[in-house]
């Protein structure tokens, strides 16, 4: 079977998520796309010129809207990456460029009879992809968003430097909204076999520092190189082969939850057929308020952006 796969929005993580599909030949075919036609030319004909030297085959198109009809995957990556760089570092800061782009995308998409699975990386991330499924009309287990898969993989990072560890030695989740009201679910983090919180106690690590470090990683990136792309597209490229692979693998990813009446970051297991299944933690009594006040904040700032774009269209 044909893989194929649309990266919409070629800046860094763009471009690092086209570079990292062709390099590991995980798609047949991609189809790239940006509003900067030189720019977007450009990586086409770099990523064409990496294939002499790679043991795989990518058909490449760039800005061909009828590709989009039969793509299994598209990759929302548009965004303005130095907006965020504001005193809280706060994701929203892109809201005012991607809220405007986004309906244009989706249009695309819509016209164009795209009908596959969509993931989402564009800030900030669950109100985008919530924006994304409502405008497309895309049933919710379709339309994902990379979420907390890079806070969880920074938090395992820390964890593991702070016990000496492989990070992919450890397990657990941070959950809620992929920005400042996300946090570290310490109930659900093991490590060498035992719970971390236990683990911590008998090793003398603060585990507040350890989720103040992970919370801090990307700003870090970001204030050395003003932008992020490798964690994200790496998170962004994993999601993709989950769903293009029917791998039905457990990751925290943006998906609609119910309970919650929102998207937000929280484990499911992901498969050919998008989210096929929800996990159900047993959170702590704080952990559990954490995510309903994460959750409120991702509701009412996706009610404020409807209220909005009622308003400027009357």
């Amino acid at each position: 079977m044909t893989r194929k796969v649309a990266v919409i929005g070629m800046g860094h993580v763009g471009a690092t998520v086209a570079h990292y599909l062709v390099a590991c030949g995980f798609t047949d075919d991609l189809a790239l796309y940006d509003t900067n036609e030189a720019k977007v030319r450009a990586d086409a004909l770099d990523l064409r010129d990496a294939m002499a030297n790679l043991p795989y085959h990518t058909n490449l198109t760039v800005n061909d809207d009828s590709q989009l009809a039969d793509c299994d995957v598209v990759i929302s990556t548009l965004g303005k990456s130095k907006l965020v760089d504001t005193p809280d570092h706060d994701r929203f800061a892109e809201f005012k460029f991607t809220r405007t782009q986004v309906p244009l995308v989706a249009k695309k998409l819509v016209d164009n009879g795209f009908h596959g699975k969509l993931v989402d990386v564009t800030n900030p991330c669950d109100v985008i992809t919530s924006m994304y499924q409502k405008l497309t009309g895309l049933p919710k287990e379709h339309v994902l968003g990379t979420g907390t898969l890079l806070d969880s993989a920074r938090m395992r990072a820390c964890v593991g430097e702070a016990l000496n560890v492989d990070s992919r030695s450890v397990v657990g989740f941070n959950l809620g909204e992929h920005g400042n009201s996300q946090f570290t679910a310490w109930s659900t983090v093991r490590v060498l076999g035992k719970q971390v919180v236990d683990l911590a106690k008998e090793r003398h690590v603060d585990l507040a520092d350890v989720e103040e470090r992970s919370r801090q990683g990307g700003y870090m990136v970001y204030k050395g190189k003003k932008y992020t792309n490798y964690g994200v597209a790496t998170a962004a490229v994993r999601l993709t082969n989950a769903l293009l692979s029917d791998a039905r693998t457990e990751m925290p990813v943006s998906n609609y939850r119910e309970e919650y009446g929102t998207y937000l970051s929280y484990p499911a297991v992901v498969g050919r057929d998008g989210v096929v299944e929800q996990l159900q933690l047993d959170l702590t009594a704080t952990e559990q308020k954490k995510l309903a006040t994460s959750a409120k904040y991702i509701k009412d700032r996706v009610k404020a952006e409807e209220q909005r774009a009622a308003q400027a269209g009357n």
